[in-house]
């Protein structure tokens, strides 16, 4: 293949340049790391979830102050104030909406009829195959390699799944961090990546160097899938505190989830009969238990701790196992051009070998 450029349905649909998604992780994708994921030619996905609305407003103006690209924003569909933060996103002429919950088919048919990009994160088949005909107009799928909230699917077996499934722009997320595996998500027919982990340990990442060096000294068996935090499998970092709560009795663990919904509570603004409403939405949504409700907090600020305090101590490291590979920090720039340069050298390879003249592996 012959250029610096690969253009999929996900570029076209979107108008970056490269096939590349900076996923939209809480406390970490901010203003600095989005701009710099658009300005690289990638698609930014800034994280609204643990944002309060004047946070989100604040980040929306900064990140269009730094780039004229286009970037997105992370939505809780169930959040009580969701619909104003849509009118937000409309208003602003943010190009990309993504969901971690599907929006109802409502939210969809509005954020589409202003021109906003519809691309939910789904992790099964029949998810996709719902928000595809609610009009969603991609999907982002993540394979259980990947960090914070996953799934039990490898990556490699959800993928073709819901390709098989769906007929709109497909995104693979879940142990992609170089060129190798962009080639390999477009030889299963993705229209690009997903990348959480690959872009927290960068440069623009906000996350504290301590924290970064963390990671990195990490091995492939370093991560935990743990359901203790939040009441629903998280992907993270095994740490003394993971260990501690791995061991904890529920009684235990719920009475510290109450101490941090307070906490939560406090640092948003929220109000309590907020917090309940979208805890009863989540029960709605997720069948989750009165204690798992709670717990959501729990996960906000723990991972607040580790992230943006830096306490590795008293805070959880949401981590794709990527992390066991990656060694280095570079610019988002380099990482892209990097990822983009290595995928059309296989692409290329692979192309030599249907021609019956291969080249030498790289």
């Amino acid at each position: 293949m012959n250029g610096s450029k690969l253009r999929t349905p996900l570029t076209e649909l979107v108008g970056i340049e490269h096939p590349i998604v900076q996923t939209g992780m809480g406390w970490v994708a901010g203003p600095r790391l989005v701009a710099a994921t658009a300005q690289a030619g990638g698609l930014g996905i800034l994280a609204s979830a643990t944002m309060t609305f004047p946070e989100l407003e604040a980040a929306i103006t900064k990140t269009t102050s730094l780039t004229d690209r286009p970037f997105g924003v992370n939505l809780r569909a169930d959040a009580a104030d969701a619909p104003e933060r849509i009118d937000l996103l409309i208003r602003e002429n943010v190009r990309v909406a993504s969901f971690a919950l599907a929006p109802e088919k409502e939210l969809i048919a509005r954020l589409k009829d202003a021109g906003v990009v519809v691309i939910p994160s789904i992790g099964a088949a029949k998810h996709a195959v719902k928000v595809a005909a609610w009009g969603a107009d991609a999907v982002i799928v993540q394979g259980g390699e990947g960090g914070g909230h996953t799934g039990p699917v490898a990556t490699t077996l959800l993928l073709p799944s819901v390709l098989d499934a769906v007929d709109i722009p497909v995104v693979a997320a879940g142990g992609f961090f170089d060129g190798r595996g962009l080639a390999a998500a477009l030889s299963y027919g993705a229209a690009g990546v997903a990348m959480g982990t690959r872009f927290l340990l960068t440069q623009e990442s906000t996350v504290p160097d301590a924290v970064k060096r963390e990671y990195l000294a990490r091995g492939l068996a370093d991560t935990v899938v743990s359901t203790k935090v939040d009441g629903m499998p998280h992907r993270m970092l095994n740490t003394e505190l993971v260990e501690r709560l791995e061991h904890s009795g529920d009684w235990r663990g719920l009475s510290a989830a109450v101490a941090n919904a307070a906490r939560f509570k406090s640092m948003t603004g929220m109000k309590w009969s907020t917090l309940v409403r979208d805890g009863l939405s989540l029960r709605r949504t997720k069948d989750l238990t009165w204690s798992q409700v709670v717990m959501a907090a729990n996960s906000a600020m723990l991972t607040k701790a580790a992230l943006v305090e830096g306490r590795t101590d008293a805070g959880v490291l949401p981590a794709g196992q990527v992390t066991g590979i990656i060694d280095n920090l570079p610019t988002v720039a380099e990482l892209i051009n990097q990822i983009i340069g290595d995928a059309l050298i296989r692409i290329d390879a692979i192309a030599a070998l249907a021609s019956g003249n291969p080249t030498e592996r790289h």
